[in-house]
């Protein structure tokens, strides 16, 4: 895979607490530049984002991050109004405490509500696979085939570590066919990238992959 076309699967990344709206138009520019599938940045810079771009960049936010516990009530209020802020993809971070205690239903109705309130509009689900056991991935695997969600993702970027090889090979040997899967948090080559994408990921999220095409450091998320 050529990297013009690696970088339409890039959800080009800024989500570190201190960003600020230079930041952000930066790695809007640059994502407007080279194409990404988005930009993914916090909720409170959607809608200025979404002036600032217009038509020409897809904006995605994250939902119930980086911790995912926050109530279902709150997670849909967030995408609601992150949506209605001009946001056309949603990132939420599944309650891990519900999945340790094995509350599935709990889950399954989470993520479905989250789901109703994006509509059309495409929702990835963030397990945070470095706090999780292989069945509890399978697990999650099972619950968002069942929810309608567009994809499974496999962490926040702010745990201890992030996408692995062995995840996604793993997600691909579970999920259903409606499901698609996102590698985030770690991906600090062309290469590693390449790899992730030929065992079956869609997305990569990354800021690393547009410094390393522009001949920056790759360092970040």
């Amino acid at each position: 895979m050529n990297t013009e076309e690696m970088l339409k699967h890039v959800d080009h990344t800024l989500l570190l607490q201190g960003s600020t709206w230079a930041e952000i138009r930066q790695i809007c520019d640059d994502a407007m530049k080279y194409h990404t599938a988005s930009v993914c940045i916090p909720a409170s810079y959607v809608k200025q984002a979404k002036e600032y771009v217009g038509d020409r960049m897809k904006i995605c936010t994250v939902i119930g991050f980086p911790n995912g516990y926050s109530t279902t009530a709150v997670k849909v209020f967030e995408a609601k109004d992150a949506i209605a802020n001009g946001a056309s993809e949603i990132d939420m971070v599944i309650n891990i405490g519900w999945l340790k205690d094995k509350r599935y239903e709990d889950l399954l109705n989470e993520i479905r509500a989250l789901k109703a309130a994006c509509g059309n509009l495409i929702l990835k689900v963030i397990i945070e696979t470095c706090l999780l056991t292989d069945a509890e991935k399978i697990k999650m695997c099972e619950i968002v085939t069942e929810s309608g969600a567009d994809y499974i993702k496999t962490s926040t970027g702010f745990s201890t570590a992030g996408a692995t090889f062995d995840d996604v090979k793993l997600f691909a040997e579970h999920v259903g066919k409606n499901v698609k899967i996102k590698a985030a948090g770690g991906i600090s080559s062309l290469e590693d990238a390449e790899k992730f994408m030929e065992l079956g990921a869609d997305r990569l999220g990354t800021s690393r992959i547009v410094k390393l095409v522009k001949g920056q450091e790759a360092t970040g998320y």
